[in-house]
């Protein structure tokens, strides 16, 4: 028997899991909480901070036992291990609090442990207290928690979170800063609050492309104009030539990122984006990884039979010859003709040929007599 279950239920756990079936609760509370995640719910900070605690006392074993045997109060101010039986807490009086307890909010106004819910905030201000427990940063409990393997073996492990906790962005002065908590700032194991360091922005550039640099794949060389400041802090404009990745198969809405390449301000460099843009084509109409290309028929060859040459975009030839009625609206499908898929290599989308009949505009009255005895 457990003392109490509070921080195995943050992480959807059972009191005897094992540290592997902790580590999966933590991975799937943090990624559906993480503030990056959830920037329109103000509550979504507060959860995750909950399960990351959470998850600091669970993973580690002695803390773990400690937690298991007497509860997390007991164990936040590092007290020792009371005899078997005995009440750690006895003796306090309504609105006392225990030695090494003298610095703790409970979030209860000011009553016992053990009355009304609990937040984790505290300080400690000495006292018979031991060695009390801090919590870390919860932003930095996630991304050490994703540098050691935490994003592995579970699935999902393309979650943009795990790109950008587990590189680059822990390196570069931002880790300690967490999005979400009050004022931007980062919240730590006691109340002192830290100021907030500059955010670089991003800049997002429209890349209209056509379809044929996005059949293909390319390079593309893009011109910037960036701001810096030189030796002696004046600020200069200079010309930066960007090569582009295309990938075959990309998709408008695609972002290109590059990092470090913009005007530089306090917090350091901005980052680009590219946001791709699709060109209008003269032949074909993209539907995914599909492509659509309309033939125009005028109702004498719908009617009678018709005969087209169909160029692909890859510049194939597709004859099409119809030798009865083609209904408006009807349409035939080539699988492996469209465009790539970029996240399967070698395989390609559909070329999909709709018909279009064009009815006359009018009919003089033999016409329409011809036609009741035609049809």
């Amino acid at each position: 028997m457990v003392k109490e279950t509070k921080l195995y239920d943050q992480l959807n756990v059972r009191p005897d899991a094992t540290q592997e079936e902790i580590k999966k609760g933590y991975r799937k509370a943090a990624l559906k909480w993480h503030p990056d995640k959830n920037k329109d719910n103000p509550n979504a900070a507060e959860k995750f901070k909950e399960c990351s605690q959470a998850y600091e006392i669970l993973a580690d074993p002695e803390k773990r036992k400690i937690y298991d045997q007497f509860g997390l109060e007991y164990l936040l101010r590092g007290g020792a291990a009371p005899p078997p039986g005995e009440n750690p807490f006895a003796g306090a009086q309504a609105g006392d609090m225990p030695s090494g307890f003298q610095g703790f909010d409970f979030g209860t106004g000011g009553g016992m442990p053990g009355g009304g819910a609990r937040s984790f905030h505290f300080t400690t201000s000495g006292g018979g207290g031991g060695n009390p427990f801090h919590f870390s940063n919860p932003q930095e409990i996630f991304e050490q928690f994703v540098r050691n393997g935490g994003s592995g073996g579970f699935g999902d492990t393309e979650d943009p979170l795990f790109n950008v906790f587990g590189g680059s962005r822990a390196s570069g002065g931002r880790s300690s800063r967490m999005r979400g908590f009050p004022d931007g700032e980062s919240y730590r194991g006691s109340n002192t609050r830290e100021p907030a360091a500059p955010e670089v922005t991003t800049v997002e550039r429209a890349l209209p492309l056509s379809l044929e640099e996005m059949f293909n794949g390319t390079n593309k060389k893009m011109k910037i104009k960036r701001k810096t400041f030189d030796e002696t802090g004046k600020r200069t404009t200079s010309d930066q030539v960007l090569e582009v990745p295309i990938k075959a198969g990309l998709k408008k809405g695609s972002k290109i990122k590059f990092k470090g390449v913009g005007d530089q301000e306090e917090g350091g460099k901005q980052d680009l984006h590219f946001i791709v843009e699709e060109k209008a084509h003269p032949l074909f109409v993209r539907d995914g990884d599909d492509l659509i290309h309309t033939i125009e028929l005028d109702l004498k060859e719908a009617l009678t039979g018709w005969k087209r040459t169909v160029t692909t975009i890859d510049e194939k030839q597709i004859l099409i010859e119809k030798a009865g009625p083609t209904g408006p609206g009807m349409s035939d499908s080539y699988p492996g003709l469209g465009m790539p898929i970029s996240k399967k290599p070698g395989e390609r989308g559909n070329f999909i040929v709709k018909y279009n009949v064009k009815f006359p505009t009018s009919l003089t009255a033999q016409q329409k007599q011809q036609l009741k005895v035609i049809l």
